[in-house]
């Protein structure tokens, strides 16, 4: 299918644009104690970034994004990737990229006799109650409507935390609508921060959806379902469904198939009950004035999914590459159906409080099996010890965070291998416009070119300056993109290096 085929009425895009901007959270400590404030150690970690381009914002060589954003945390949003696999090797790779910046910062530190240890948390929420997010991007044709899409979307993502959570110890803090109840384990970390179901505010009053139109690509075409309510994932299985399953019901919602009418009457109210209801039982209040549970709701957004699988368009058919970061168009038929085997595994696993079939695969299962040793020895869920526990689980370092010891130990499921992950750093997305802006700040870096860089330009500045539009996110080649280039590639070599980027934002 063509992306133009795509974007007609009736019509599926199951070759899809998505991507993933993540927000980390970063401490320094020293024998307990924090060593140094957020800001100072942002300025640690981006001090290589500020000295080699002058900006804390900046593209970099695998066409994503690194920068600092608001309350001094670390962002990298993944350049456009259009299947499962793709995108969750470049979010690996952003993670890597992020924590090689704060051992970086570790030894600058110690070298200048500050000391301490840099942590980098791929987390929600601090312990005062400050969140910041993993949001989700998904291009969708111009075509569709955003309140009926938000319509038929909005319950969908409510429910989905039984599956994509990252789990978190609840605890109360002042102004939280549970400030008065005790410590509880919940699925989701960020279902407590958001406010509305869909407006264009961010940081403000949080949405479900954000509606800010900002398409990144030709606007009279498409248009960007920017998702704000989801959880950072650890687990590369629980990224790959929470992408995944989206994806599949947005390919419903634009083939027409028939949804249930499952219009939640409060979303604000509902997505804090089904956070807080491990059993996925509550009734949830709908606007016609019925109640549906969120395990119900799920389970016939499954069934439809399994149905649509039958007849949906495979890309695989295609590219004929299943599951190989960087090397398919589309997410083929095949993966997805693994998706939906875990998507059933889970719901059944909810269903029956035997987390046992998914504890290597599900981020909340995964963290509560951890808790529940240590609660069998007689800890309370309110112990400062598991508290430690759980925020360690999202520290990102190899050999240190409790998850990634876990996957060096093989004791969690993995959806990619380490050699996608190290590719993604390398390299930008080979079958989406991103292989143009990685190969232009590759040749630009080598030439030792200035230039400015955004998702849908490339310049180079100076006396003559040049800019290039790439609006069609699709496309691996531009015939001005392509001169560019050759222009650059023509020029003599005069820088070289593996700094984390190679070209500003702007």
């Amino acid at each position: 299918m063509t992306e133009a085929a795509a974007t007609g009425p009736g019509a599926a895009l199951t070759r899809r644009i998505a991507g993933i901007e993540t927000e980390y959270g970063i401490t320094c400590t020293l024998d307990g104690e924090r060593r140094l404030g957020p800001d100072e150690i942002a300025r640690y970690m981006f001090r290589p970034v500020i000295e080699e381009f002058g900006a804390t914002n900046i593209f970099s060589s695998n066409a994503g994004r690194l920068y600092l954003d608001v309350g001094s945390h670390p962002e990298f949003a993944t350049a456009e990737c259009d299947s499962v696999s793709q995108l969750v090797a470049h979010d690996r790779a952003g993670e890597r990229m992020l924590d090689d910046l704060a051992a970086r910062a570790e030894t600058s530190l110690a070298e200048e006799n500050i000391g301490g240890k840099v942590y980098l948390f791929k987390n929600n929420v601090d312990s005062s109650g400050n969140s910041y997010g993993c949001h989700e991007n998904y291009l969708v044709g111009r075509g569709m409507g955003l309140k009926a899409l938000s319509k038929l979307l909005l319950p969908f993502l409510v429910t989905r935390q039984l599956f994509c959570g990252a789990g978190k110890i609840a605890r109360p803090y002042p102004g939280s609508p549970y400030e008065d109840e005790p410590e509880q384990y919940c699925f989701s970390q960020r279902a407590d921060h958001v406010w509305d179901g869909v407006s264009s505010a961010t940081t403000r009053s949080r949405p479900i959806i954000n509606t800010r139109d900002e398409p990144h690509a030709d606007s009279t075409r498409f248009r960007r379902l920017h998702v704000i309510v989801g959880d950072s994932n650890m687990s590369e299985t629980t990224t790959a469904l929470k992408l995944g399953t989206t994806q599949l019901v947005l390919e419903m919602i634009e083939a027409g198939v028939e949804l249930p009418d499952f219009e939640v009457a409060n979303e604000i109210k509902a997505i804090r009950l089904v956070s807080r209801d491990m059993t996925g039982t509550e009734p949830i209040p709908l606007r016609n004035g019925g109640a549906v549970s969120a395990l119900d709701m799920q389970r016939e957004y499954l069934a439809r999914a399994r149905q649509w699988l039958e007849v949906r368009p495979d890309p695989a058919g295609e590219s004929g590459s299943a599951g190989s970061a960087g090397a398919n168009t589309g997410t083929p038929n095949e993966e997805m159906g693994r998706l939906l085997e875990l998507w059933g595994r889970t719901l059944d696993a909810v269903d029956s409080g035997d987390y046992s079939t998914i504890d290597r695969d599900i981020d909340w299962a995964i963290k509560l099996s951890l808790l529940r040793r240590y609660m069998d020895r007689g800890l309370d869920i309110a112990d400062p010890k598991l508290a430690q526990i759980d925020l360690a689980y999202h520290d990102v370092r190899p050999g240190r965070g409790i998850f990634r010891i876990l996957e060096s130990r093989g004791a969690v499921s993995r959806w990619i291998t380490d050699a996608e992950v190290d590719d993604a750093i390398a390299n930008a997305p080979r079958t989406t416009r991103a292989v143009l802006r990685g190969r232009f700040l590759k040749a630009a870096r080598a030439a030792g070119a200035t230039t400015v860089v955004d998702w849908t330009h490339l310049k180079v500045s100076g006396d003559d300056p040049v800019t290039v539009v790439v609006d069609d996110p699709f496309a691996t080649s531009n015939a001005d993109a392509e001169k560019l280039i050759d222009m650059l590639e023509a020029m003599p070599a005069t820088h070289a290096g593996d700094g984390p980027g190679d070209g500003a934002g702007r």
